[in-house]
């Protein structure tokens, strides 16, 4: 090239409204023009793979023929060898750093045009196919990408399912190769697709790609109309835009002969003919005003898939009979602009990719446009394509690409297969950011992760007095007005009208329990009484208001043996019992005042983990025993006397006593004769009915609490079966229940508000002529025990509700929910009724029952799990319709009690859902080769995992057997303490690792060596090397350790 034409081009191309990218990869000269890519002999140096030579492999790909000597001679000698010696000296940098330079970069560019990186928006790729329908050759939309492949059926007019693309690396390279030689042009200046036809075909006859024939036949190809997959009558379509427009019904082979519309720009050409009478033509369907025109339909349905401020990849591939070679281009607008009907919905188009080439090579295009399309999807080739400045940027992306791609073997799996998306895409920042290099130090970094964490929740003393109280009181204060807002909401509504039956039913169940352990001095009416005062309050005032409050086995017993300690000395139950209360208060107010809610971080997941699964496990048990109690209480084709308020609110011994009633007897003690009490052929099945009962309620909210996963219906339909599950269940076999007429046992509720006792008032005397003086301070003995057992029932429960893997956001609040539920003990026991406490199963099924997971905008995308609904509504509506319950009793009396174990039985299955220990439970009943692809699986041996699951275990049955049993079940509070330093003891049996995947760290550990830290890595099932030593460590502590290690080297030394 001369020197003066050199001049001129680059005169002519700075007037360009475009930034042109050289053909030469690297060349100096950012506006140099062009080379044809179509010459055999074009030469590439070894600058030209600069980068992508040791990281690429060419698979059937022609790679352009090297420098012939003839061509070579016009190069200076000493610059040839000068360039030949710098590729082979300067180090090649590897595709993933240039990518993460590229994201990197400033405004001011490598090649110094100060120019800020465009801002990269969401991208929606469509790829259309040049086809022949007819007599008219159109553009067909064939697939689409908004984060997954989704193509047109070749036998169905329809779309695929979404799924996860797959292509060959051929294709790959095709593409590849195409970038490299082919046309490149970023930040073009064009509003509509006509213009940017026009600039992409002045470019490429410029540099002597098209002739001036064939450029007018590029051109019209481009402006061809476009029928995208939702046009659904494409004929009728066809005939209205032909009653607006001259047709056009010829072979491409034919257009340009007779006519031209080329721009009058800057150019040496001129038009052979106006423009004028063919631009309506030429124009086409595609133009920038095709938006008034009302023969396009836009797919507004789909339009609700794409995410907010998206823009378009367009992808243009097609075979055609006028071109002996391939021609693509690679352009990306300056901005974004709707292209008329270039995209089924109105998203600005930002990238169009062009792709035509002679007959014959259609298929092998398909697959270049899939490959174009799914690097657009890509996060980081799409952040590359938005910030680069050249074409190496893009070729970088490419090769980076490749590099991160997997490979399936050809004979190991059918390409025609298409994968489903995966449930959760890993993060692809690594990618983007090189690893920072920091200098490797030692565990204690985990440690101060555990304690900032431990500080944000409000588990770390504050060293003044209320100091815990007050910090939670600053931490929920900015959303207490928002914990009202975001329970207006469906999803609450849901939660609770299931949590009122999951509520109620227990408070009348342990009411009549009460009622026989403390002679009715506490019975349904004072529990349904303390749910409504202590549930309200809590859901105003507390710091979590997701934890529900409820009666608890432990609280049970513990009221059983102070009443029965009270009949034995004579003293008044409720006098002793207003004295333990008051102490309770007092300890829990200064617990309260030292943060002793601190201690909270020792619970770890293998303590709570125990506790749920216990409570689990109690629900699931009492459920089944409570149903077939009913075939103990009506024995089968009996007929028998029904105490008043029904056999499942009596005690056996009333039971048996109301058997041996005749008909006579029966009616004058106000009972009921039920069963098998007609000679008739009708016998009333009572036990198989509730049997179908219970079976039935809790099949049902199983499966439809899983409904949303399920392909039928809307999504939002699905939502709402799915949240109204429980609900659904209780009223259909409340229903079949009432059309069956058989008399299972139904829910009594009191209809009168009044204490049980007709001798005793709302209000509890502080002092009783039967109770000693010092009885006041001898309650402080049973107080204490009280106290643990409350403080262990709340804690653990709010551990499990607060933690981490529940994603809440608005902070936990220990100290301020401890504060609030000792005022709700004294409140409690100055009206004598019951106390209640953080209940778990039923906390579980809360927090599960609001639980918000993404709306699955994008074809395929799986929901994600966002977090849970913190609100306080829903716990304020639970207790309040628990207090009008007294009024809706004509109602609640025909939901029968089975229908209610089933419920039972639901939440008591549901909690286990989600608990790491019993998933490892399962394991062990698995062979190898079937186990779930757990991550704690893939980091610790299986023996160390059934260990450690085995211990648990045995702690189970401990805690099991332990309540079981009435001499002991008072020390079930004190095991949860055992329990917590049974997990400090497993420091010296597992490694800091092991214990972390499995478990939590506890604070204040012993830091460990550099040998027990990667002890794991040893081999032998990890710790069981150096057991003894560091059972040593644990009992002795580590620095005495050390000091004798030291002191034993020092003796080998001297």
């Amino acid at each position: 090239m001369d020197h003066h034409h050199h001049n001129h081009n680059k005169y002519h191309y700075e007037k360009l409204p475009w930034t042109l990218v050289p053909m030469h990869p690297v060349s100096d000269d950012p506006i140099a023009a062009p080379i044809d890519p179509g010459i055999p002999q074009r030469s590439f140096t070894e600058k030209d793979f600069e980068g992508h030579r040791a990281h690429t492999v060419y698979v059937g790909v022609h790679v352009p023929a090297r420098r012939s000597h003839r061509r070579r001679k016009h190069l200076p000698k000493d610059l040839g060898d000068k360039n030949s010696q710098d590729s082979q000296e300067r180090p090649v940098t590897p595709p993933a750093q240039r990518v993460q330079f590229i994201l990197g970069e400033d405004a001011n560019g490598e090649d110094g045009i100060n120019q800020p990186p465009l801002e990269s928006h969401p991208l929606f790729s469509e790829m259309e196919e040049l086809v022949k329908d007819g007599d008219e050759i159109e553009w067909k939309e064939t697939a689409r990408w908004v984060k997954f492949e989704e193509d047109v059926e070749e036998g169905g007019n329809r779309w695929s399912k979404p799924h996860v693309a797959t292509l060959s690396l051929h294709s790959l390279f095709e593409l590849r190769n195409l970038l490299l030689t082919g046309t490149v042009m970023l930040d073009m200046e064009a509003t509509s697709l006509e213009q940017v036809a026009d600039l992409v075909t002045e470019n490429m006859t410029n540099n002597g790609l098209l002739g001036y024939e064939t450029k007018l036949k590029v051109k019209e190809a481009l402006l061809r109309r476009h029928r995208h997959q939702h046009e659904k009558d494409p004929k009728k379509v066809k005939s209205e835009v032909n009653m607006s427009r001259l047709p056009i019904i010829r072979s491409l082979a034919d257009i340009g002969k007779n006519h031209s519309t080329a721009k009058n720009q800057t150019t040496h050409q001129q038009p052979l003919i106006s423009p004028s009478s063919t631009s309506q033509i030429l124009r086409n369907v595609s133009s920038s005003d095709f938006q008034g025109h009302d023969h396009h339909r836009i797919n507004f349905n789909f339009m609700r898939k794409i995410p907010p401020g998206a823009e378009a990849s367009n992808i243009l591939v097609g075979e055609v009979d006028f071109l002996t070679k391939t021609l693509s281009a690679f352009i990306r607008l300056n901005s974004a602009a709707i292209m008329g009907d270039l995209t089924e919905v109105p998203v600005p188009t930002r990238f169009i990719f062009v792709l035509l080439g002679p007959a014959g090579s259609q298929a092998t295009f398909h697959e270049i446009g899939r490959s174009m399309a799914t690097l657009m999807s890509d996060e980081v080739f799409h952040e590359v394509a938005y910030r680069a400045r050249k074409r190496d940027h893009l070729l970088a992306g490419v090769d980076e690409f490749l590099d991160a791609v997997t490979v399936l073997p050809p004979g190991e799996w059918d390409p025609s297969i298409r994968i489903e998306p995966p449930t959760v895409i890993p993060s692809q920042e690594i990618r983007k950011r090189p690893p920072e290099k920091q200098p490797k130090k030692e565990e204690p970094d985990d440690e101060e992760e555990e304690q900032k964490l431990r500080e944000e929740s409000g588990l770390s003393r504050s060293g003044r007095l209320f100091g815990g109280l007050i910090n939670d009181l600053k931490r929920k204060k900015p959303f207490y007005l928002s914990d009202f807002k975001d329970g207006v909401n469906l999803q609450s509504v849901a939660s609770w009208i299931f949590l009122y039956f999951a509520c109620l039913s227990p408070i009348i169940t342990f009411g009549g329990l009460l009622s026989e352990a403390t002679g009715k001095n506490m019975a349904a009416m004072e529990s349904l009484v303390s749910g409504f005062v202590c549930g309200i309050a809590y859901g105003f005032f507390s710091g979590q208001p997701l934890t529900i409050l409820g009666s608890t086995g432990p609280v049970l017993v513990f009221e059983t043996i102070v009443y029965e300690f009270c009949d034995l000395t004579k003293w008044d139950y409720m006098t002793f019992r207003f004295w333990i209360g008051t102490w309770i208060t007092i300890i829990l107010f200064i617990l309260v005042a030292i943060d002793a809610s601190a201690f909270v971080c020792y619970i770890t997941r293998f303590t709570e983990e125990n506790f749920a699964t216990l409570i689990a496990f109690i629900f699931i048990y009492k459920a089944v025993e409570n149903v077939f109690a009913i075939a103990k209480k009506i024995p089968i084709g009996e007929c028998i006397c029904q105490p008043p308020g029904g056999f499942m609110n009596a005690s056996m011994r009333r039971v048996e006593e109301f058997k041996a009633f005749n008909e006579t007897t029966c009616s004058e003690a106000n009972g009921t004769m039920v069963g098998d009490c007609f000679s008739s052929a009708y016998a009333s099945p009572i036990f198989q009915t509730s049997f179908i009962l219970f079976t039935g309620t809790f099949l049902i909210s199983t499966i439809l609490k899983d409904f949303k996963n399920l392909l039928f219906f809307p999504a939002n339909v699905r939502q709402v079966i799915s949240d109204f599950a429980v609900i659904i269940a209780i009223f259909s076999m409340s229903i079949l229940d009432y059309f069956m007429n058989v008399p299972t046992p139904k829910l009594d509720v009191p209809s009168e508000f009044k204490p049980t006792l007709p001798d005793r008032g709302w209000i509890i005397p502080p002092f009783h002529e039967k109770n000693p003086i010092y009885s006041c301070f001898l309650a402080i003995i049973p107080a204490l025990l009280g106290t643990i057992l409350i403080f262990m029932d709340q804690q653990i429960t709010a551990v499990i509700v607060n933690r981490k893997e529940n994603k809440l956001k608005k902070g936990c609040g220990y100290h301020l929910d401890l504060f609030i539920l000792a005022i709700l003990i004294q409140v409690c026991t100055v009206l004598g009724i019951p106390w209640f406490v953080a209940a778990t199963v039923l906390s579980i099924n809360h927090v599960n029952s609001l639980k918000i997971e993404s709306e699955t905008a994008a074809p395929g995308e799986k929901p994600q799990f966002l977090g849970v609904r913190e609100q306080r509504l829903t716990h304020i509506m639970i207790f309040l319709t628990i207090g009008c319950s007294v009024k809706l009793t004509p109602l609640l009396s025909h939901i029968p009690m089975p229908v209610l174990f089933g419920v039972f039985l639901y939440m008591g299955a549901a909690s286990l859902k989600g608990l790491q220990f019993y998933d490892r439970l399962l394991i062990m009943l698995m062979p190898l080769k079937y186990q779930p692809d757990y991550m704690f699986l893939r980091q610790v041996p299986i023996k160390r995992v059934h260990l450690f699951t085995l211990i648990q275990l045995t702690c189970l049955v401990c805690l099991w057997l332990i309540k079981s049993f009435q001499a002991t079940s008072i020390l079930f509070p004190l095991m949860l303490v055992v329990m917590i330093g049974v997990r400090k003891s497993l420091d010296c049996v597992f490694t800091r690792r092991e214990l972390k995947i499995l478990d939590d760290i506890m604070p204040e550990m012993t830091k460990r060596s550099d040998d027990d830290l990667h002890q794991l890595e040893d081999g032998n099932g990890g710790g069981e090397v150096g057991f003894y030593k560091k059972f040593i460590t644990c009992c002795i502590g580590e620095k005495v350790e050390k000091q004798l290690v030291k002191r034993k080297a020092d003796t080998v030394h001297s």
